[in-house]
């Protein structure tokens, strides 16, 4: 197909139920192989550990230090004093009768004791169960029961919402251990409940260094890892040793081929959350190279602020992330004047022409980059040289914007839970690659496979369908629920439901998702991600949910408005009240839903694409009400529950005003 993959197997033709498929095909770094596991790997604390004998005085986990209620410089723990307090943890929870093959629940947000704690488990073979932050209550509760927890690390102020699941918990749960300190109450309300507490000082000291490690093995399960699906309860992937060091080696071999590897002299900024794949792979990939990491407040307000003091090397993002730092540099432009703009858009026309015929993005225009670009490289704290972006696609004009003016290499790359994290990645510095997210990782080999009811064909010449993956770095299987599983391993080949189109170069896009998709009452089929996402781009919207019934024509929708545009809009316009009473408004309602079917016609959305009434739902889409997952996808079902009246109101309103 191209230059950065090869084919390794021809594609299949379609047989009875089995739907047709494409050839196969890995990346070029892989022709001769997909990448096996070294010998004398057999489980990621051998990278954490060789790290701390190469480099013991090496700072290896930081965080702020809070004086007079105020956050100053960074603070460091060494790798060797990091890895102590890892073996003396490990040695307390096997006084807790937790050993080989036993599961931990790790319960907080990114911190040092985080790590500490995932890294302890990994030196005794011990599972580690990460409990999602923003899964409420039942969620954990159902984790714990469903892993079968029998000690938990938690934050302190996660210490309440664990004590709440024990009634229905502690015939596994034994022992909480707090990342800090915990009250005496505390301490009594669990003992009720048979399960002891120790605050974190406590139980390193109950640890000793001279203990033994257990061997371990590569087949061994490292983490199971809980992902909020859409629909049902959350389902626990299970990650062997062997796939998650073969993940963090692959990440390796790709830098090593295209870019510059992570050193002892990087520093990475923690703030994507680590019950993530995508985060604690990352982040095991500094640990592998001996590189800083510094975790940030847990605090959105002051994200900006520690990423400043921090000045990281290495930033890893989300398309939401990075959305809100392009749509708050391009307001600052704007702000300064028409000849700041004018130069800036000068600059940026320059690079960008040269950054498409090839020219490597540290001299495509360095000039540009010291006199226009460098204070956007100042806004990541000055020192950032690879950026990355992942959990979703990234916006194609949010990503040409960072490539041209964050004076860094960027590569987007797609990933699940249950491949590990990455099993695509765009090439540094190869700009045709923009909008995508690039070719298999080293371990993985990937093929189409047709969808017929969706329209893809992926023999066709531009060939569409199902992702679907093979090799060294797949999940094992979700825990206990083999019904699952078989649903999405069908020999061997793991099926993601994310619809791609392979390009020209052998780069991948994705373009669909294969079950969020409905049929209308006069047979078309509507993608509705797709639509969502041109919609999105309505500098009104922050959130939208699009819903069509198939017994209708039509589409409606749900939208979270930007408050201060409306607000500047309401004023303008002589419509008062705030901003709760402005949703309700039907002037604005029908001003919002012009400017979403403007956005369709430029974007050429087909007219049954187009929306006929919308909702204005002035409280952002949240997990309280169990309508987004973690990753801050729409929980579909959920939206349609909440919002059936609403749903039925639009429907009812458009059909009158059709008459």
């Amino acid at each position: 197909m191209s230059f950065y993959t090869v084919k390794v197997e021809d594609s299949r033709a379609e047989a009875g139920d089995v739907p047709s498929a494409g050839p196969v095909y890995r990346c070029i770094y892989a022709k001769d192989g997909l990448m096996e596991l070294p010998p004398g790997y057999d489980s990621p604390w051998d990278f954490f550990s060789e790290s701390a004998k190469r480099n013991p005085k090496n700072p290896a986990l930081g965080r702020r230090q809070i004086i007079d209620g105020k956050a100053g410089d960074y603070s460091w723990i060494s790798y060797q004093d990091a890895y102590n307090s890892a073996i003396r943890i490990a040695s307390a929870i096997r006084t807790r009768s937790v050993n080989l093959g036993d599961r931990c629940g790790i319960y907080g947000p990114n911190c040092p004791e985080w790590i500490i704690s995932m890294e302890a488990c990994n030196s005794s073979g011990i599972t580690y169960v990460p409990l999602y932050d923003t899964l409420g209550a039942n969620a954990v509760e159902f984790i714990i029961n469903h892993a079968e927890i029998s000690l938990v690390f938690v934050q302190d102020n996660k210490i309440p919402a664990i004590l709440s699941c024990l009634p229905n918990c502690s015939s596994n749960l034994k022992t909480i251990v707090s990342f800090g300190n915990i009250s005496e109450s505390q301490k009594k309300e669990a003992t009720e409940h048979g399960v002891d507490c120790f605050s974190w000082e406590e139980f390193v000291s109950m640890g000793s260094l001279e203990d033994e490690l257990p061997a371990k093995h590569k087949t061994d399960i490292c983490t199971i890892m809980y992902t909020s699906g859409t629909t049902g309860e959350p389902k626990g992937v299970i990650l062997s040793n062997a796939a998650f060091m073969s993940e963090v080696l692959s990440m390796h071999q790709l830098l090593v081929e295209t870019d510059k590897p992570g050193t002892e002299e990087d520093t990475y900024f923690s703030f994507l959350p680590l019950a993530h794949i995508f985060d604690q792979i990352i982040e095991t990939y500094c640990i592998y190279r001996g590189a800083s990491i510094g975790f940030w407040q847990a605090d959105i307000r002051y994200l900006i602020e520690d990423l400043l003091v921090l000045k990281p090397t290495i930033f890893c993002g989300v398309p939401r992330v990075y959305d809100r730092i392009y749509t708050g540099i391009m307001a600052k432009i704007l702000a300064g004047g028409t000849v700041r703009k004018a130069l800036f858009d000068f600059a940026y026309n320059y690079k960008l022409r040269n950054l498409e015929k090839g020219i490597q993005q540290d001299k495509s225009a360095p000039l540009l980059d010291k006199l226009v670009f460098d204070k956007i490289k100042q806004g990541f704290g000055g020192r950032v040289r690879l950026m990355l972006s992942g959990a979703a696609p990234l916006p194609k004009h949010v990503e040409e914007f960072l490539r041209v003016t964050c004076c860094t290499v960027l590569s987007q790359g797609y990933g699940l839970t249950e491949s590990c994290g990455g099993c695509f990645t765009s090439i540094a510095n190869v700009y045709s690659m923009i909008g995508t997210v690039g070719v298999p990782m080293t371990t993985i080999e990937a093929r189409l496979e047709s969808v017929p009811e969706m329209g893809y064909d992926a023999l066709g010449s531009v060939p569409r369908g199902e992702i679907c993956l093979r090799g060294n770095t797949l999940f094992s299987g979700y825990h206990k629920r083999e019904d699952l599983t078989k649903d999405v391993l069908v020999n061997g080949w793991f099926h993601t439901g994310d619809i791609g189109e392979w390009q020209a170069d052998g780069a991948m896009k994705i373009i669909d998702r294969k079950k969020n998709i409905f049929k209308l009452s006069q047979g078309e089929y509507v993608a509705v991600e797709n639509i969502e996402s041109t919609y999105s781009r309505c500098p009104l919207v922050t959130a939208i949910w699009v819903y069509g019934n198939s017994f209708e024509s039509f589409l409606v929708a749900v939208v979270v408005p930007d408050k201060m545009v409306i607000e500047e809009w309401a004023a303008k316009n002589n419509e008062s009240g705030d901003y709760i009473s402005l949703c309700k408004n039907s002037n604005v309602r029908k001003y919002v839903l012009d400017e979403l079917n403007a956005e369709a016609q430029n974007n050429k959305l087909r007219g049954f694409e187009m929306l006929k009434a919308v909702h204005l739902e002035p409280v952002p889409f949240d997990f309280e009400r169990d309508l987004i997952t973690p990753t801050f996808k729409l929980k579909r079902q959920q939206l349609l529950k909440y919002y059936k009246d609403c749903i039925d109101t639009l429907y009812a309103e458009a059909k009158t005003s059709k008459k």
